[in-house]
């Protein structure tokens, strides 16, 4: 399947389009502490979370976790597919539930590990891990084998996850492959998000689905 790039205004664009085999979701949680915005440093309209003012602007919008359990994926997925759901400690439980509400069956996590920095968050550890949540549905066949379940990938841009993310996964895991919250298009892949343009291709491919024609 060629890269594509899916309308990034409603995840019901592409429900029916395929048959995902592969889903990988990173999720905008909310660690805003009710300002509805994920601001680490300092929240540009003077207000501050529970951990009081810092100086480390990240200004994206994030979803309830209601939101992000209602979102469609169940009908994006084949009936054999395999979920790779990223979230935080904070949200780890939370994950689970989640990817129950989607249809899979929470399974393995995995870790990455960063390079640690003088960061702010976290607390009295401060956090330089996040997490990888993997949930089947049906029986899916893995394509390969990792040799671990915890990876010390390289940091990007806050939020960014690792290219060598997306390369593991391409060995372990068949497709048609879908991102959900995708910064990036990818070769190989359909991405849905509001950081990437939508491609009106994947309308012809809805079409051609509809029609019974070749996907």
């Amino acid at each position: 399947m060629s890269e594509e790039r899916a309308n990034g205004n409603s995840l019901d664009s592409l429900v029916g389009l395929s048959g995902f085999r592969c889903i990988v979701a990173d999720p905008p949680w909310d660690h805003s502490d009710g300002t509805g915005f994920s601001f680490g440093f300092r929240d540009p309209r003077g207000r501050s979370g529970k951990h009081g003012p810092s100086n480390y602007s990240l200004p994206y919008s994030v979803m309830t976790l209601a939101e992000i359990e209602a979102l469609p994926v169940a009908g994006c997925a084949d009936k054999d597919a395999v979920l790779y759901l990223w979230t935080t400690s904070r949200f780890l439980e939370a994950a689970h539930g989640v990817a129950r509400k989607w249809g899979f069956k929470p399974g393995t996590v995995l870790v990455w590990c960063k390079p640690p920095n003088q960061g702010l968050f976290g607390g009295t550890f401060l956090s330089n891990v996040e997490f990888v949540v993997t949930a089947k549905r049906g029986n899916p066949k893995a394509t390969g084998k990792a040799g671990s379940r915890w990876f010390t990938w390289p940091r990007r841009k806050h939020s960014e996850k690792p290219h060598e993310f997306q390369t593991m996964v391409e060995a372990v895991s068949p497709g048609p492959r879908l991102e959900l919250f995708a910064r990036r298009a990818r070769p190989g892949w359909t991405v849905w998000g509001n950081e990437v343009e939508a491609n009106a291709g994947h309308e012809a491919r809805r079409q051609q689905k509809q029609e019974g024609g070749p996907q």
